[in-house]
């Protein structure tokens, strides 16, 4: 027997039976490619790449000087990175027609770099300009010709990465968010039977966020073998090395998740290119890979090369002058007068030059294979399924059962979210559902079966295993709709956890709306699930009772928090979501709620109509008008279907005194559209003599209602839940709450 904590005994059994202290990095496959001697590439000019390296660090620099702004120290670092990729016959790309379905995907993951993109744009369209290439705008996306001059202004190329760009089919900038993207691009490739590419340009700092690792194990585990990516490992963040975060072996994050990995020296175009071939040919072992760049960050930026501060530090303009003479550029030099250089710069491009660019594109150009064709190997693919996608999704005349709640009767609006994407995913061949480890209490189980999960076995499902990983979810699943497929069609995607944890995906839903405003030919339609909302979930405490959560995304221009009262509104509101074809959080409780009557109602011997259900997509309806007996009027603008069903209880109690209106708030964002779009119907649903007399009830943050509350009245007429709870039965945490029947009465009364 041994005694491990005995130092002696540890070094005995070192000596008998070392396999006890040995470990074999279980990963993918590692290539060194650093200073061997490699083949040529064919076609490939190292000389000419070369030299054009030079004119877009010249270009880029250029830029940053014309705003003082910008990120020269990683764009200067991926220059050779990034020509290879073009000029070596890797990348299915055709520059007159930069969104062809069929052209193989680039994502910015470090989204920073617009000096490079920008100036890998200026180059390419000056030489077609050159060549009298047709170069139309509605085709390419943006102006041309590209002025750097106006780099980070208002009238100039953007900041950070934007899809409307060619060779960016997505808008990054957040760091570490772009290998998400990535992979959705990738998935959506794979899983719909195409073989397309998807390559990344990746900064080593950027690994070091959560999202990149929860990615980067995502990329294993669904198969997405077609993803390379090209890592700039420069050695420095912005705030100094990266070895003061990541201290330890820096490829084992890469070769410890599974991943090919082949180093080379990043400058050295001929060593990315091989790599970039072998990558896309793979190493037979069906995974994906990482070509790490060892490179200088501000290569020929003067006195910042190789420093954080060339991350995003404009050089003096006394030493700008003198980089761009060490380039080689004669450049006017007048501050202030940019566009000068840039013109000194781009004379220096030879007729050689654009005759070899304008080869190597149509190099490229010929990898894509026509849209017919792939349409074609598409719907043999997904042979069996409706090949439509939720634009051609329309509401029926009559609901079918399953989307059906019985009046009277109690039943959990996740029932009726259950039944809908279960009938959706029968409906399209473009509809994708995941969650992170919560699918069997956010019941999206029923839908995900329909096709399986997606991995390398099943690499047509259609649902996504997440793991607790939420801000990849998020990104993965918005960004999967946000491109377009051969035959035009677009995907449409749900992802689904509890309400208190949508802050940790704000930032991805954040950062593809963002998309969706900038280039809205690709805009995207996804429905973030928001389950367990409100007191509902009493047992677990407060660290899972969603009561604030909408405040986030009720902020975000292009995405609206919906919040159906009862299982019917929400089956009406989601067919309304596909049709208006915006984002949408959607909130659902846990229990049972009450599925509300429709039609003839009465109380206190006055009687009224209940709307139908589909009201609730206006945003706001009338549940109970006014009974116009002279008492005072009152209006109820109420927000959760157990707060309804609560008010409900307590109306023959407020009717004895009180001329009550109530009016049932789904989405005071789509009523503010209402609004605007039809003025008199919302007015006669909630008028400005109703705002006069309204107290706004939420079972969560008062400020959902703040369309609906004047703010001199906001403290004495709103009644919400402004405090985290304690754990309990749900009926125990809303009288706790003073949110039940009773405490509602109180409020009321004393809001009066």
């Amino acid at each position: 027997m041994y005694n491990i904590l005995e130092t002696k005994e540890i070094e005995v059994l070192k000596e008998k039976e070392p396999r006890r202290f040995e470990y074999k990095l279980e990963g993918g496959a590692y290539l060194d490619l650093r200073g061997l001697e490699l083949a040529p590439v064919e076609e490939l000019d190292v000389e000419k790449v070369n030299r054009l390296a030079k004119i877009i660090r010249g270009l880029a620099f250029a830029a940053v000087e014309g705003i003082k702004s910008g990120h020269p120290g990683g764009s200067s670092s991926k220059t050779e990175q990034f020509l290879a990729m073009l000029f070596s016959g890797v990348l299915a790309f055709d520059a007159l027609n930069p969104n062809h379905p069929g052209r193989d995907r680039v994502v910015w993951s470090a989204g920073h770099c617009t000096p490079l993109h920008h100036a890998i744009l200026a180059l390419i369209y000056e030489a077609l300009a050159k060549s009298g290439a047709k170069l139309e705008k509605e085709i390419l996306g943006f102006d041309l010709p590209v002025c750097l001059d106006r780099f980070r202004r208002c009238d100039g190329p953007s900041g950070h990465v934007e899809s409307k760009y060619p060779l960016a089919d997505a808008s990054t900038g957040s760091s570490g968010h772009g290998l998400s993207s990535a992979l959705a691009l990738a998935m959506l490739q794979k899983s719909n039977g195409l073989d397309g590419k998807v390559f990344v340009l990746s900064g080593d700092a950027e690994s070091e966020e959560g999202i990149s690792y929860e990615a980067r194990n995502s990329v294993i585990s669904m198969g997405g073998d077609n993803i390379i990516v090209s890592l700039d490992w420069n050695g420095f963040g912005i705030d100094g090395p990266i070895t003061e975060v990541i201290a330890t072996p820096y490829l084992n994050h890469w070769l410890g998740l599974g991943w090919n990995v082949i180093e080379v020296d990043g400058h050295n175009v001929l060593e990315v290119a091989t790599a970039y071939k072998k990558a896309r040919e793979g190493f037979g072992n069906s995974r994906p890979t990482a070509v790490v760049c060892h490179t200088i960050k501000g290569k020929d930026y003067g006195e910042l090369e190789n420093t954080a501060d060339s991350h995003g530090k404009a050089a003096p303009h006394a030493e700008y002058v003198d980089i761009m003479k060490k380039l080689g550029f004669e450049i006017p030099g007048v501050e202030g007068e940019v566009g000068k250089d840039v013109a000194v710069i781009l004379e220096k491009l030879t007729r050689d030059d654009v005759v070899y660019i304008l080869e190597r594109l149509e190099a490229d150009k010929k990898l894509i294979k026509s849209e017919k064709e792939l349409a074609a190997k598409m719907k043999t693919a997904l042979a069996g399924r409706p090949m439509v996608d939720y634009r051609y999704i329309k509401r029926p005349e009559v609901l079918p059962p399953e989307l059906i709640f019985k009046e009277g009767e109690n039943a959990p609006i996740r029932k009726a979210t259950e039944a809908f994407f279960k009938l959706l995913m029968g409906q399209s061949a473009f509809f994708y559902i995941g969650s992170d480890d919560l699918a069997k209490s956010t019941l999206i189980s029923a839908a995900e079966n329909v096709y399986g999960i997606v991995n390398a076995k099943n690499p047509l499902g259609r649902g996504f295993r997440f793991g607790i990983a939420e801000p990849n979810m998020a990104m993965m699943s918005c960004s999967l709709t946000q491109d377009i497929l051969p035959g035009g069609f677009k995907a449409m995607s749900v992802f689904s956890t509890y309400g208190v944890f949508t802050s940790m995906m704000g930032n991805a839903v954040r950062m593809a709306v963002i998309n969706n405003a900038v280039n809205p030919k690709m805009n995207g339609f996804f429905i973030m699930l928001a389950a367990h909302d409100g007191p509902e979930t009493g047992e677990d405490g407060p660290t899972h009772q969603g009561l604030f959560w909408m405040a986030l995304f009720d902020a975000y221009p292009g995405i609206k928090v919906y919040k159906p009262m009862d299982a019917n509104e929400a089956v009406e509101m989601l067919f309304y979501a596909i049709a208006k074809g915006e984002p949408v959080a959607l909130s659902v409780m846990r229990p049972s709620t009450p599925v509300f009557k429709r039609g003839p109602s009465t109380s206190s011997g006055y009687s009224w109509e209940v709307p139908a259900a589909r009201e609730a997509t206006n945003g706001a309806y009338v549940f109970k008008p006014f009974a116009d007996n002279g008492k005072q009027k009152k209006v109820l603008a109420i927000c959760g279907g157990q707060s309804l069903a609560n008010a409900l209880t307590i109306l023959p109690d407020l009717e004895k005194d009180l001329d009550v209106k109530i009016v049932a708030v789904t989405s005071p964002e789509l009523f503010v559209d209402l609004r605007r779009v039809d003025p008199a119907k919302a007015n006669e649903i909630f008028s400005d003599e109703d705002r006069q007399n309204v107290i706004t009830i939420h079972n969560g943050w008062s400020g959902f209602l703040d369309p609906f509350i004047l703010p001199a009245d906001y403290e004495q007429r709103t009644i919400e839940i402004d405090k985290f709870l304690k754990s309990g039965p749900s009926a125990d945490v809303y009288k706790l709450a003073n949110f039940d029947a009773a405490g509602i009465l109180e409020q009321i009364r004393k809001a009066l």
